[in-house]
């Protein structure tokens, strides 16, 4: 594909992903990504069979930026330092964004998961990414007594992944950052190791 076809392609991915973070899948058109890019149906179609073909490539793109977020993101000298870290720029991103749109995968997962299984398979990739990129964390943090050892670390990570969902749904209802930072402080301090009830 020649450069410009790349940068069509771009921009049509990028005007999707807007149109979803913004309405949902359902409630994007075709049109909405039309206006947002100033890009012709005809290239449009060139480059997507459909709608639902765009849409998943929006969401793919999507799930690839924010694993690399989520990398970056768990930077520090200890296990619980990475994490902190990463619970901080989540809150940060979510109170740039103004507490408004919420998160585009668990949007979508409430929207699409019943209904077409496309949708589903690749949110569940990219929820299982982020539980496995978390777990590594968890279980470096557990051997070294950090963080409790009573729970395996993938169970805690999908359990981090739902405190964090359920603080950003929260957050994005009453527009503020207290509920999201309370479900991750509490999610801290139950992870670490002296706030178990196990052994470390």
């Amino acid at each position: 594909m020649q450069a410009r076809g790349r940068r069509t392609r771009a921009e049509l991915i990028q005007g999707m992903r807007d149109a979803i973070q913004e309405k949902g899948v359902a409630r994007s058109s075709i049109n909405d990504v039309l206006e947002a890019t100033g890009v012709k149906k005809g290239s449009l179609y060139f480059h997507f069979a459909d709608k639902d073909e765009l849409a998943l490539a929006a969401l793919e793109q999507a799930g690839e930026d924010f694993l690399d977020f989520v990398a970056e993101s768990l930077k520090g000298n200890t296990p619980c330092e990475r994490l902190d870290a990463f619970l901080e720029e989540a809150v940060s991103y979510h109170r740039q964004a103004g507490f408004v749109g919420g998160c585009i995968f668990g949007n979508t997962t409430l929207e699409m998961a019943d209904s077409d299984p496309r949708y589903s398979a690749l949110l569940e990739r990219v929820f299982d990414d982020w539980v496995g990129k978390l777990a590594e964390v968890i279980a470096a943090g557990q051997e070294t007594g950090d963080i409790r050892g009573d729970i395996p670390p993938a169970a805690l990570g999908r359990h981090a992944v739902a405190a964090i969902e359920g603080g950003i749904m929260q957050a994005r209802l009453q527009k503020s950052e207290q509920p999201l930072r309370e479900s991750l402080e509490t999610l801290m301090a139950l992870a670490q190791a002296d706030g178990g009830s196990g052994e470390p």
